[in-house]
């Protein structure tokens, strides 16, 4: 560092030198114009005096001549300066320093023109009569004595010169001094500037070198403290940037680890770079093993692997399904794009995305809408058919035709409920249905439920009874759960043969969280569901015993509707049953709703 500080000594002083100059330079035309300026405001002001109390003469009379010479001598030898007389046309008629006879026209000097236009001129010229630099103001004067002309007086510019050699000899005294001085102090503050300089170079190479733990140990407050700072702060900020960067490649591992779906990242020469959590759990495979290995290698999975290869070869996007088998079969959708950076292939990017449940409830939606259209298809078509028959007067037997009526209307019916249930499950299955939960009193709900339903068992002489906790009360939308406990008392009713019985039993319940719960079950003593159908008893449309549910009126929708009501209550429901013994549907329902209180 010390040539550094030897340069930098030399620089200060060679700046203090080149201001002092250029101070100097500009302070001797500040002086010389100032000076000027004064000498001609003191001239000007000295012919306005002359020509308010010179006694002047006609400059045609033929002593005019020596007149005005012996004035101006008279004159200059009070001002101290040079005094011409000139007449309009330039002609010099007295002079103290020449004889007028001899001099020039002055109609063309630049003074007289100056002072023709505006009453005063100035100058400054080279006078070749006294051979020296002059400086001459001249103003206009009109008399009514006779004279209409100029007094022009002049000066010599020898003091002003003088002044300012003296200046100059004064300042490269000063600069020498100055030399002196600054080199002493240059040295010093070079040799203060490049020891704190040392060591933040030390510290910066030590950053460079990724140590951010380095810092600059500097406490002052010029600017290279400043620059000790910037320093500290560059390497806070690059500490916080590579944590920054280290936190930001965590969170995205931890978004490719959690993602649902597969990520297959294929590198420009065909080798796996990627594999996230997903992607293994679907392939079967460690990214630890596949990582840099070809994609080739994916061998059991060949349709996959296939389509893999298909894009990459081409370099063109990939949108489409396979089935692999990991054990059972599962649909796989494969959406790969090329990476493009800077106009260079860096290979593929692939998301894996398992749509077997998608697919699998697009299946059920079909077969939802192929039984709807089946299940209005059959009351039409009956409503149709007796119409017809009555429309065409094939029926003459009152009687007759009020049956056929009676079976209009009950088709009728069957269809309207048909389309109230498919309504009512399309409504909750949209997240339409909203609960509008309330305080209800268990006892007093179910004696108003069985007083509703007694007609009903009373025809089939089937027993119907409910044991439920006198003081318990729930929060719960009254509405669906009447809905709910109509439609599985109905059901039990329905399919219990005459004599039977059906019981619903009410008791408190308790979660392993600890959440406090309400358990109902009505169970039955009917015909009981076969454990094959058990699984598939809340899905639409679907019965057990089709010719007793349509003999009965049922839409095979009432299960599905009562299990997406429970699942709104955040319940749960499930099914016990026996063959010839009867069933048992359990519901375990929260007793406060979320957000109700």
């Amino acid at each position: 560092m010390r040539p550094f500080r030897i340069r930098l000594t030399f620089i200060l002083m060679a700046l203090i030198g080149i201001s002092m100059i250029g101070a100097g330079i500009t302070m001797a035309k500040l002086f010389k114009d100032s000076h000027i300026s004064a000498l001609e405001e003191n001239m000007s002001r000295e012919i306005k005096l002359l020509s308010g109390t010179f006694q002047f003469t006609d400059t045609d009379s033929p002593g005019a001549v020596s007149y005005y010479t012996e004035q101006a001598e008279h004159i200059a030898k009070l001002t101290n300066s040079r005094i011409t007389f000139i007449t309009k046309d330039g002609k010099v008629i007295g002079d103290s320093e020449k004889n007028p006879l001899e001099m020039d026209n002055h109609s063309t000097r630049e003074e007289e023109v100056l002072a023709a236009k505006e009453g005063i001129g100035r100058a400054i010229r080279y006078s070749d009569t006294l051979n020296r630099e002059m400086l001459y103001v001249a103003g206009a004067v009109v008399s009514d004595q006779g004279f209409d002309g100029y007094i022009r007086l002049s000066m010599a510019l020898n003091a002003v010169t003088e002044g300012l050699n003296r200046a100059w000899m004064i300042m490269a005294g000063g600069l020498v001094l100055l030399f002196i001085a600054a080199t002493f102090v240059s040295y010093k503050v070079a040799s203060s500037m490049t020891s704190p300089l040392e060591q933040i170079t030390r510290v910066a190479r030590r950053i460079t070198d990724l140590d951010y733990d380095a810092r600059v140990p500097m406490n002052r407050r010029d600017e290279i403290g400043q620059l000790a700072t910037a320093i500290n702060a560059m390497a806070d900020s690059l500490q916080a940037q590579l944590k920054t960067i280290r936190d930001n490649e965590d969170l995205l591992q931890s978004v490719l680890d959690n993602m649902t779906g597969g990520i297959v990242m294929i590198n420009a020469e065909g080798e796996i770079a990627l594999l996230n959590r997903a992607a293994e759990r679907l392939l079967d495979v460690k990214n630890s093993e596949m990582a840099g290995h070809s994609f080739k290698e994916l061998k059991h999975h060949y349709e996959l692997t296939r389509l893999i290869e298909e894009g990459v070869s081409r370099n063109e996007a990939v949108h489409e399904e396979r089935s692999i088998y990991n054990p059972t079969e599962r649909i796989v959708r494969l959406d790969g794009v090329p990476m493009i950076q800077d106009g260079s292939n860096r290979g593929m990017l692939f998301l894996l995305q398992e749509v077997t449940e998608i697919r699998r409830l697009e299946k059920m939606r079909s077969e939802f809408v192929a039984n709807v259209s089946h299940e209005l298809k059959t009351p039409v078509a009956a409503v149709k058919g007796f119409a017809e028959t009555l429309l065409g007067g094939g029926v003459k037997d009152e009687k007759t035709a009020r049956s056929f009526l009676q079976i209009i209307y009950d088709e009728n019916e069957r269809l309207n409920r048909l389309i109230g249930d498919i309504l009512e499950l399309s409504k909750i299955e949209s997240k339409r249905a909203q609960l509008e939960c309330s305080p209800v009193h268990l006892i007093e709900f179910f004696d108003s439920l069985l007083e509703t339903l007694s007609k009903v068992a009373e025809k089939k002489n089937i027993s119907l009874n409910a044991t439920v906790p006198e003081e318990l009360f729930m929060e719960g939308d009254e509405d669906k759960l009447r809905q709910i406990f109509i439609n599985l008392i109905s059901n039990a009713i329905n399919y219990t043969q005459d004599g039977g019985s059906v019981n619903v039993n009410v008791v408190n319940g308790q979660k392993a969280d600890g959440t406090e719960t309400v358990v109902f079950t009505v169970r039955d003593t009917g015909m009981g569901i076969p454990r094959k159908d058990l699984p598939r008893i809340f899905e639409r449309f679907y019965r057990v015993d089709k010719a007793r549910s349509r003999s009965s009126g049922g839409t095979g929708l009432g299960l599905s509707i009562v299990k997406h009501l429970v699942e709104l209550h955040h319940g749960s429901i499930s099914v016990e049953s026996d063959l010839g013994i009867g069933s048992s549907f359990i519901l375990e329902l929260p007793l406060l709703q979320e957000g109700s209180h």
